[in-house]
C-alpha cells in the first residue's frame, strides 16, 4: 500500500523550512561600497567617520550609509559611479594611513545574519574583480635561508669562542675559515648541533676550512615552503582587510593565482597583495655612546646593525641603537598575535606566541641574558605604485623601526608580550598584520586581468536565464505529459533547486559560471530520476496492478536504479571537488550537492506528495499519469 511515515513528513517539513530560510539572503542585492581599513598609524573611530561624511558632503556625494562594520569603515553608495568618485576622494583625503578599496557590501538583515544565513558567494566571472598570476622568487627564499644559516654559524663560532677569519657564502655553500685548524672537529660538532639540516664537509686541501651546504631535500622543502607561506600569508592578509571570497591557489612549481571578486581597483589590489608586516627580536649591543658614535660616523661594528628607536633624545631626535646581527626570533616563527593591555601598566601591548623552534631560541637567549636589553623591531614592506610617463612603476619601501627596548627581567620562551606602542588601535592593527604573516619570498605579477562588474552582471543574467528556461521547459513538459503526477514532479524539482541554493549558501560555496552549469545539470539528473519513477508507475498500471499498488511499486522499483545511476555521477563529482581547482572544483561541489538533493526529493519528497494526494483514497480507480 501507499504509505509515508509521519517522521518523514516532519523531516521533509523541517528541511523545506530551513532551505527557504537559508535561501532567503540571496534575494537581497549587494550595495556598491567603499571600504576603509586602517594601516599603521591610522584608527577606525568616530572621528574618522565624521571626517569621511564631511568630505563626501563637500563633494556632493550622497551615500546610502556610512558606518563602522567589523573594524572597517564602510561607505555604501547608490551607484557604481558614486562608488568610484567616493573612493578617489577618500584616497586623497585620508592618505597613506588608510587603505581604500572598492567592494560590495551585504544588505542581508541582521536577524538573518544572526541565524547564520548569508547569500551565496559570487565568483570572479559573475561578480567581476581582479585576477593576478604571481611568480614567486624561490631563489630569494633559498638565499634568505642561507643567510640565516650563515648568521647562525657566526653565532656558534662567537659563542664557542672559536677564532675564525670569515664566514661567507660562496658558490660551494657557506664557507667557514678558522684561524686554528685544530678547532675543526669541535666546530664541526657545534654546527651540527645548531643546524642539523646542513651537510658539512671538511676541506682537507685547505686546513681550517669547512663548507656547509643545503641538501637537495632541504632546498626543495624551502621552495615548497615559500610557495605555501606566501599563499597562506596572502590569504590571511587579504581576509584581514575584508576582501571576501578571494581565491588564492598554487599553480605549478612557483606560481600563485589570486582572484579578488568585487575588487575593481588594481592599485589597491596590489597593495593588498604586497603589503606585509613582521617583528624581529634582537639582542641590544649598545644604547648609548657607542650607538651615537656609529650614527654620527657611519662606522658600525661588524657584529652589529644600526637602527633608530622611537625614543627621542633631549634634542627631539630619535635615539640610535646598535643591535646584534643575529636574530633571536622573527615573524616567520610566529604562531599567534593578539592585542590586549599590559596587565601591570595598562599600556597597549601585543601578546606573542612563537612556535617550538622560536620558543626554544627565545628561551635559550633569555636564560643567558637576564638583566640585559632586548629590542623588538617592526618591519613593514609597503608596495608603491606610481605613474611614470603614463606607465605604472611598482616599487616597495621597507620601514624598520625599533618599537620596544626592554630589560629582560626573567626567563621566558614562546609566550611573551611586546609593548612600546602608541595606542590600543595601533596594537590591534599590529596584531592583525602579524597574524597575516610575512612573505617568504618576493613575488612578481606576470599576468593581470580586470573583469568589470557589467560583464559579471551579463554572466549572471545569461546563466540565470539558462537555468530559468530549462526549468520552465521541464515544468511545462511534465504538466502536459504526466498530468497530475507532473505536478508532483514539478514540486520535487522546485524543492530540489531550493535545497541546492540553501546548501551552497550554508557551506559558503562560491557560485561561478561552471557552478550555474552544474545547477542546470542537476535539473537534468532530477528529471531523469522522476521520469524513471513515473514510467515505472505506468508500467505497473499496464501490468494490471491497482493504482495505489502501482504507485508504491513504481517508487520501490525505481529507487534502486536511481541510486545506482546517481552514485556513479556522485563519484565523478567527488573526484572533481577533491582533485580539481578553480572552476572545476566549483562545478564538482555544485554537482555533489545537486545529486544528493535530487535523490532525496525524487525518491522521498515526491513520494510524500503523492501519498498526500492519493494515499487516503482507498477506492482509487484511476491515476492521472
Amino acid at each position: 500500500m501507499l504509505q509515508y511515515a509521519t517522521w518523514k513528513y516532519v523531516l521533509a517539513a523541517i528541511l523545506i523550512a530551513l532551505s527557504a530560510l537559508y535561501s532567503l539572503p540571496n534575494l537581497y542585492p549587494q550595495d556598491p561600497a567603499v571600504q576603509v581599513a586602517a594601516n599603521r598609524g591610522g584608527s577606525i573611530d568616530e572621528a574618522l567617520l565624521i571626517k569621511v561624511k564631511a568630505a563626501l558632503d563637500q563633494q556632493g556625494i550622497d551615500p546610502k550609509a556610512v558606518a563602522i562594520e567589523d573594524e572597517r569603515l564602510v561607505v555604501r553608495t547608490t551607484s557604481p559611479g558614486d562608488q568610484t568618485r567616493a573612493a578617489d576622494l577618500l584616497r586623497e583625503t585620508l592618505g597613506s594611513q588608510y587603505t581604500v578599496a572598492l567592494n560590495l557590501a551585504s544588505t542581508v538583515p541582521d536577524w538573518l545574519g544572526a541565524l547564520g544565513a548569508r547569500s551565496m558567494s559570487m565568483g570572479l566571472d559573475l561578480q567581476g574583480g581582479v585576477h593576478f598570476l604571481l611568480e614567486v622568487d624561490q631563489q630569494a627564499a633559498i638565499d634568505k635561508r642561507s643567510n640565516g644559516f650563515a648568521d647562525e654559524i657566526s653565532g656558534v663560532l662567537r659563542d664557542g669562542k672559536f677564532a675564525y677569519t670569515s664566514v661567507s657564502r660562496t658558490a660551494d655553500g657557506i664557507q667557514v675559515l678558522l684561524k686554528d685548524p685544530a678547532d675543526v672537529p669541535d666546530v664541526f660538532a657545534a654546527i651540527q648541533r645548531e643546524a642539523p639540516e646542513l651537510e658539512i664537509q671538511v676541506d682537507d686541501s685547505q686546513p681550517g676550512r669547512l663548507v656547509a651546504r643545503l641538501t637537495p631535500a632541504l632546498i626543495q622543502t624551502i621552495m615548497d615552503g615559500a610557495i605555501e607561506q606566501n599563499r597562506t600569508t596572502l590569504d590571511n592578509r587579504i581576509n584581514s582587510l575584508g576582501v571576501g571570497e578571494q581565491v588564492i591557489q598554487r599553480q605549478g612549481e612557483s606560481r600563485i593565482v589570486v582572484q579578488l571578486p568585487g575588487v575593481q581597483d588594481t592599485t589597491e589590489a596590489r597593495k593588498l597583495i604586497g603589503a606585509t608586516a613582521t617583528l624581529e627580536y634582537r639582542h641590544v649591543i649598545d644604547y648609548g655612546t657607542q650607538a651615537q658614535q656609529a650614527a654620527a660616523t657611519g662606522v658600525v661594528p661588524p657584529n652589529a646593525r644600526l637602527y633608530m628607536s622611537r625614543e627621542l633624545d633631549a634634542a627631539g631626535n630619535r635615539r640610535p641603537i646598535l643591535l646584534s646581527r643575529r636574530v633571536i626570533a622573527s615573524g616567520d616563527q610566529l604562531v599567534n598575535a593578539t592585542s590586549s593591555p599590559d596587565p601591570q601598566t595598562g599600556r597597549p601591548a601585543v601578546q606573542i606566541e612563537l612556535n617550538s623552534s622560536g620558543g626554544n631560541r627565545m628561551l635559550a637567549h633569555t636564560r643567558e641574558n637576564v638583566g640585559q636589553y632586548m629590542a623588538a623591531i617592526y618591519i613593514e614592506t609597503i608596495p608603491d605604485v606610481r605613474m611614470v610617463e603614463g606607465k605604472e612603476v611598482i616599487t616597495s619601501r621597507v620601514n624598520e623601526e625599533v618599537i620596544n627596548v626592554a630589560i629582560l627581567q626573567g626567563v621566558f620562551g614562546k609566550n611573551f608580550q611586546t609593548t612600546g606602542l602608541d595606542s590600543q588601535e595601533e596594537a590591534t592593527n599590529l596584531a592583525r598584520l602579524l597574524r597575516a604573516g610575512s612573505l617568504a619570498a618576493p613575488m612578481v605579477i606576470i599576468e593581470e586581468r580586470i573583469i568589470g562588474p557589467s560583464l559579471g552582471a551579463e554572466n549572471i543574467a545569461a546563466g540565470t536565464q539558462a537555468v530559468f528556461w530549462s526549468f520552465m521547459f521541464v515544468l511545462v513538459f511534465f504538466l502536459v505529459y504526466y498530468k497530475t503526477f507532473g505536478i508532483v514532479t514539478n514540486l520535487a524539482l522546485l524543492l530540489n533547486l531550493l535545497m541546492v541554493v540553501a546548501l551552497m549558501s550554508i557551506i559558503g560555496a562560491t557560485l561561478t559560471l561552471p557552478g550555474l552549469a552544474g545547477i542546470a545539470l542537476t535539473v537534468g539528473l532530477s528529471v531523469d530520476a522522476n521520469v524513471l519513477i513515473n514510467e515505472r508507475i505506468r508500467e505497473e498500471l499496464r501490468n494490471g496492478n491497482t493504482p495505489l499498488a502501482s504507485i508504491a511499486n513504481g517508487y520501490d522499483k525505481a529507487s534502486g536504479t536511481i541510486t545506482d545511476a546517481n552514485t556513479t555521477a556522485l563519484l565523478a563529482g567527488v573526484a572533481m571537488a577533491v582533485f580539481g581547482s578553480g572552476p572545476i572544483r566549483g562545478f564538482g561541489i555544485t554537482l555533489i550537492l545537486g545529486i544528493i538533493t535530487s535523490m532525496y526529493t525524487a525518491v522521498s519528497v515526491s513520494r510524500g506528495i503523492a501519498t498526500l494526494i492519493y494515499g487516503k483514497r482507498k477506492k482509487l480507480a484511476k491515476v492521472s499519469i
